[in-house]
């Protein structure tokens, strides 16, 4: 009969694991998504105009973003000026008390914001901002 070349002591001693290379990943996705995660919650770049208002925190919110251009963003996909009231008139009879935050850029034409508030004052939305960055 053949000798075995390894002992059962020595696997035994195999059988930790090494923690310091699991902790070391884990680190390093804690700091990516905190890194990422405000440039996700706001993917459309928009120069909001500045003004003193009060903190936002409601949790039944859509955004609508115009950027520079006069695209309409909602949420974080551009939709054309039929989709959107499409969207909104179906918000405004399932879920009337969602909040419609507006988020504009300051070079667009103030025509554009308004077409966007009669699409949401013709849905019945009532509980509407607009949203501007913080004065320094």
């Amino acid at each position: 009969m053949a000798k075995r070349k390894t002992s059962l002591v020595a696997l035994k001693e195999i059988s930790d694991i090494n923690m310091t290379p699991l902790m070391d990943l884990t680190f390093i996705l804690l700091i990516t998504f905190i890194i990422t995660f405000p440039l996700i919650e706001q993917g459309i770049p928009i120069n909001l105009p500045k003004g003193n208002a009060a903190d936002l925190d409601n949790p039944d919110t859509l955004n609508i973003s115009i950027n520079g251009k006069g695209e309409l963003f909602l949420g974080d996909l551009r939709v054309s000026k039929e989709i959107l009231t499409g969207e909104m008139q179906r918000t405004g009879a399932l879920a009337p008390d969602t909040t419609v935050y507006v988020r504009a850029d300051q070079t667009i034409d103030y025509g554009r914001v308004a077409e966007v508030m009669r699409i949401l004052y013709d849905a019945k939305i009532t509980r509407m901002a607009l949203v501007t960055q913080a004065e320094e």
